[in-house]
């Protein structure tokens, strides 16, 4: 699978750009703020409909602009897919596949799969729990369709429960039979939520523990735990201990949506005792474990893209990344960096095709 060529109308800083892509490395290049980062997230916003870097659609429309559109063609197995992803401020998003439009967003994810490393990623650590769910979800939705549905009906049960206890609290009333009808959704959803996530976290720690120990130098055990109060409490149960609890607060304080992902590196948590390069590695190395992860369960390459990493990591970090390109697992790879010169000689060594970019 690989990305032909890519156009872009009003996209950030793009009034109206193509490009033409090699099946194996790509390299932007130029200096910070011309637009290379801009490229990755166009080619990730036609994989998951919505930006890495800024999922808000309106802000990614180029200032004074009313509308954005981005459209890419594929070759997926031997046949073509043109995707088409556009929005006009004060309307829906529209994605397009082979001129006809989705009915809904959500049937699109999988069929492109994407794997994004980025100095971003550093808020997988340092942020909240939120971010690290939304990091595992993405990984298991691009090859489970089910998980994903059951993820959006989920959410939005979890909505109208939180309304509703906040119309109780509103009007000094309370009715116990609304609020189990949505305990029941709640728990029909979220048990299987659970139990795939669980289910990832136990397939997905091996691998990450691999892609570490290949990548680091200094050969740090590290751990990948899944956290979920599912894991002690019967999730009906979680539900009836927090119904007053639920009631005070006017929201949902029980479910799925606390769980959390918990990284470490020699039993110890990562955030606080990690020093900045082990974080870096830790990252990188659950990035490329997504890859791999990804590619076993959808039985597809993912297109690799490489955000600023030559600027941001070591050079021995770096030269165990470039060895990787010469992995026969890896696919298409998109690379951006501020020094051309870097980047070619980097992307020499590896005997592999590649097409440089400079962007003024």
């Amino acid at each position: 699978m690989y990305l032909k060529k890519i156009s872009l109308v009003n996209y950030k800083n793009f009034e109206a750009e193509a490009f033409e892509f090699n099946t194996k490395i790509n390299c932007f290049v130029g200096y910070n703020g011309v637009g290379k980062t801009n490229v990755l997230d166009a080619i990730y916003h036609l994989a998951f409909t919505k930006g890495y870097f800024n999922s808000i659609a309106s802000q990614n429309i180029q200032h004074e602009k009313e509308f954005f559109v981005v459209e890419g063609l594929f070759n997926l197995d031997e046949r073509e897919e043109l995707i088409n992803c556009s929005f006009k401020k004060g309307q829906k998003k529209v994605v397009k596949r082979n001129g006809k439009d989705y009915e809904k967003l959500s049937e699109h994810i999988g069929l492109i799969p994407v794997v994004i490393i980025s100095p971003n990623d550093t808020n997988l650590i340092s942020e909240g729990s939120d971010v690290r769910r939304k990091f595992m979800d993405s990984v298991i939705a691009q090859s489970d369709k089910n998980y994903l549905q059951d993820l959006i009906s989920y959410n939005k049960v979890l909505s109208q429960r939180n309304a509703l206890l906040k119309y109780f609290a509103s009007n000094h009333t309370f009715d116990a039979l609304n609020i189990d009808v949505y305990n029941k959704q709640l728990i029909d959803f979220g048990d299987r939520i659970y139990k795939k996530r669980k289910s990832f976290a136990e397939d997905f720690a091996p691998i990450l523990e691999r892609r570490h120990k290949h990548i680091s130098s200094e050969g740090e055990n590290v751990s990948f735990k899944y956290k979920s109060q599912l894991e002690k409490t019967d999730f009906e149960e979680l539900l009836k201990k927090s119904l007053e609890k639920d009631r005070v607060l006017q929201y949902t304080s029980v479910g799925i949506q606390r769980d959390d992902l918990l990284y470490s590196i020699e039993e110890y948590p990562i955030k606080k005792f990690g020093s900045q390069g082990q974080q870096k590695t830790y990252l990188i190395a659950l990035k490329l474990a997504e890859f791999d992860f990804i590619q076993m369960q959808s039985k597809k390459t993912p297109i690799l893209l490489l955000d600023d990493i030559f600027d941001k990591l070591d050079e021995n970090r770096v030269s165990k990344i470039v060895d990787l390109v010469n992995d026969d697992n890896f696919g298409q790879i998109f690379i951006t960096d501020t020094h051309a010169e870097r980047t070619e000689n980097v992307i020499k060594k590896t005997n592999q095709p590649y097409k440089m970019f400079e962007l003024n």
